[in-house]
C-alpha cells in the first residue's frame, strides 16, 4: 500500500503457511518493476529485520525502515543501557489523545549509541502514552500472577487435592506464571508444613475414656515474591522502541512519522474480512483462489480511492468535519463503509406497460448529506442519477 491514503498498489496470494520473513524480498522486487525506480522507502513490520531481507534492499540501492523484534541482542543490551544512562531524547512531533480530556501523546527519538550487528542505522523511539500503557501492563500481569499463585494455595489447602507430589506442583505454578505472562518479575517457593490432627482410635461418641492417637499430614503452600530490582530496571525504558534503517539522511522524526503509517496497512488488510466478508469457501483449483483474491483486491483499492478522494477533498476545502453518522453526528475522517451506508437505500424505478414500453421513470431525490458527498468525490448529481 502506498504512505498516502494506504492505498493498496500489490498483492500475491501465497501458501497458507508461509513465514511472513520469506516474502519481503519478493514483494520488495515486483514494487520494483512496477515502479520502475528502488529510492522509495519500504516501510515494513518487524519480519522485515533478517539480514537477507535487509542486506537485499540496501544491497539493490534501496531504503527501508522497520521495527527491531524484542528477541535481538541490540534490543536487550539497549534497555540495560538505559538503567543507567539517558539518552539525548529530541521530541519528534505530539497527537492529541484519543480520549476526551487525555493529555497528548509525545512522541521523542534519539540515536542508539551503537549500529546494529548488520551496521545498520538504530533509532530508539518513545511515546508518553506508551510509557503508561507499558507500566499498566506491567502491572495488571503482576497482579494476575499473585492471584494465580494464590489460586493455586486454595486448591493445594483443599483436603480433596490430588496435587502432592513435588514437581507436579512447581510445574504447575510455573504454568500458571506463564499463562499470566508474569513470570519475569514474580517469583514463588515451595513451603512444606506439618498439619497435626488428633482422631479417636474407635468409632462412636467421644467420652472420658475415649482415647486419641496423633495424625500428621504434609502440606504445600507456596510463598511468592515480586523482583523490585527487576521492576524497576524494565521501567526505564517503558514507552521505547527501536527503529532500524539503511537510510542515513532523513532526520530521526521523519524516519518514526513513516513507520507509524505501518499499522495501516494492518487496518487495510482487515478490511477484507470485516467489509469485504473474506471468508473460507472451497476451491479445487489454486488459480480460481489467486483469481477470487485478486476481486477482492480490486474492490480494496475502489474503496481506499473513494475515501482518498474524500479525506483529500475536505482537506483542499478546508473543512475539518462532516455530518454522516446518525443524528447528525460529525466525522473528521470519513470511511468508505459509511459512505457507503448513505446511499444504500437510493433507489430508482422504471414504470412498463404491459407490452414492456417505458412509461415513466421515477428517480430519487437526494439528501443534503449524500449531495455534499458526491461533491467531495467529484461526481455530479446528474450523473449519478
Amino acid at each position: 500500500m502506498s504512505g498516502d491514503g494506504a492505498v493498496p498498489v500489490a498483492h500475491r496470494v501465497t501458501h497458507g503457511n508461509t513465514e511472513d520473513s520469506t516474502t519481503h524480498v519478493a514483494t520488495w522486487d515486483s514494487l520494483c518493476q512496477l515502479f520502475a525506480r528502488r529510492d522509495f522507502l519500504y516501510v515494513a513490520d518487524s519480519k522485515l529485520a533478517t539480514r537477507e531481507n535487509m542486506d537485499h534492499i540496501a544491497s539493490h540501492q534501496g531504503r527501508f525502515v522497520s521495527v527491531l523484534p524484542r528477541t535481538r541482542k541490540e534490543d536487550r543490551a539497549m534497555r540495560d543501557w538505559l538503567v543507567e544512562n539517558e539518552p539525548d531524547w529530541t521530541e519528534a512531533f505530539t497527537r492529541p489523545s484519543r480520549y476526551v480530556g487525555g493529555d497528548a501523546n509525545l512522541y521523542q527519538t534519539a540515536p542508539a549509541p551503537w549500529p546494529s550487528a548488520e551496521g545498520y542505522r538504530v533509532i530508539w523511539c518513545r511515546s508518553s502514552a506508551k510509557i503508561d500503557h507499558d507500566a499498566e501492563t506491567r502491572r495488571s500481569r503482576i497482579a494476575a500472577g499473585i492471584a494465580a499463585i494464590d489460586e493455586l494455595n486454595q486448591r493445594l489447602l483443599s483436603p480433596k487435592t490430588r496435587m502432592k507430589d513435588v514437581v507436579a506442583i512447581e510445574t504447575a505454578a510455573r504454568a500458571a506464571l506463564e499463562a499470566t505472562s508474569s513470570a519475569r518479575w514474580v517469583r514463588f517457593e515451595l513451603q512444606e508444613r506439618e498439619e497435626v490432627r488428633m482422631r479417636q482410635e474407635t468409632r462412636g461418641r467421644p467420652g472420658a475414656d475415649t482415647r486419641y492417637r496423633r495424625v500428621t499430614r504434609l502440606r504445600h503452600y507456596l510463598s511468592f515474591s515480586v523482583d523490585e530490582d527487576l521492576v524497576v530496571h524494565d521501567a526505564r525504558s517503558d514507552g521505547c522502541w527501536p527503529l532500524i534503517t539503511n537510510d542515513r539522511d532523513m532526520a530521526e522524526a521523519q524516519l518514526l512519522v513513516a513507520y507509524k503509517r505501518q499499522p495501516d496497512l494492518e487496518r487495510r488488510h482487515h478490511q477484507l474480512k470485516s467489509d469485504l466478508f473474506v471468508a473460507p469457501m472451497f476451491l479445487r483449483d489454486p488459480a480460481r483462489i489467486e483469481g477470487l483474491m485478486a476481486c477482492q483486491f480490486i474492490a480494496l483499492l475502489v474503496r481506499s480511492l473513494v475515501e482518498l478522494l474524500v479525506r483529500r477533498s475536505m482537506a483542499e476545502r478546508k473543512i475539518t468535519e462532516i455530518l454522516i453518522y446518525p443524528e447528525d453526528r460529525s466525522s473528521a475522517a470519513p470511511s468508505t463503509k459509511r459512505v457507503f451506508e448513505l446511499f444504500k437505500g437510493v433507489t430508482r424505478h422504471h414504470l412498463f406497460d404491459g407490452e414492456g414500453h417505458l412509461l415513466k421513470t421515477f428517480s430519487p431525490t437526494l439528501t443534503d448529506k449524500q449531495l455534499q458527498l458526491l461533491d467531495l468525490l467529484g461526481v455530479s448529481a446528474d450523473r449519478y442519477l
